[in-house]
């Protein structure tokens, strides 16, 4: 599954997201050392995680299982509903749209 930020500069979007986290502004995500994002709520934290990738006019977010155990459609469905609400309130101004798919896609890493 993945979540698309359509922008001008996917560079500038992400750079954000990780000076929002960084300085205390967004406090319900965190990075971990290789740059991969989970949510911090005590019942998601360390469910899955996402790894932002700046393509082409959008910045894409694909998902990484942990290592022992499948991602449930719960994982997915919260991690993507609270990313994008987190876009929304944070960055509207600097994305166009969001979507995100409700199945894998070839850049997700499956467990």
């Amino acid at each position: 599954m993945a979540i698309y930020f359509l922008t001008d500069s996917s560079r500038a979007l992400h750079a954000a997201f990780d000076h929002a986290i960084d300085g205390g502004r967004i406090t319900t995500w965190e990075r971990d050392a290789d740059g991969d994002y989970t949510h911090k709520a005590a019942n998601w934290r360390q469910k899955l995680w996402l790894i932002a990738i700046e393509e082409n006019q959008q910045l894409a977010f694909y998902t990484i299982p942990p290592k022992d155990r499948r991602i449930q459609l719960a994982d997915y469905a919260y991690y993507h509903g609270h990313l994008l609400e987190t876009f929304i309130n944070h960055f509207p101004d600097q994305f166009s749209a969001a979507s995100a798919t409700p199945r894998a896609v070839p850049s997700d890493s499956i467990g």
